[in-house]
């Protein structure tokens, strides 16, 4: 039976291993990422593609893609603009409720 220390041994050696395997791994994709871009490339302007044809537009956060921003529904005296949609309610909105106005108040027509 083989000792702490060769087994620790055994997997400094197969840790070293694995980082340059990572590492030549990292080197092809990367050569293989190139052609592929070149190839894509090739495709968009054969066929004539747009972004918005490949669904380009949209940003893709952390929870998926993140579309527009809602359309206003109301709008502040000053011009400032909010949707109504969740969350919390902008600062010239919480003011003018409180003053006792209404959201219909501000509503876009």
């Amino acid at each position: 039976m083989a000792s702490l220390s060769e087994i620790n041994s055994q997997i400094k050696k197969h840790d070293e291993q694995i980082a340059q395997l990572r590492k030549q791994a990292e080197l092809l994709r990367n050569q293989e990422r190139a052609g592929v871009i070149e190839e894509v490339r090739k495709k968009i302007q054969e066929y004539g593609l747009t972004a918005s044809d490949l669904k380009l537009g949209a940003r893709i956060g952390k929870r998926g893609p993140v579309g527009p921003k809602g359309v206003a529904k109301y709008r502040s005296p000053t011009g400032e603009t909010w949707a109504g949609g969740r969350g919390r309610k902008p600062r010239w909105i919480a003011e003018a409720l409180a003053a006792g106005k209404s959201l219909s108040d501000f509503e876009i027509s």
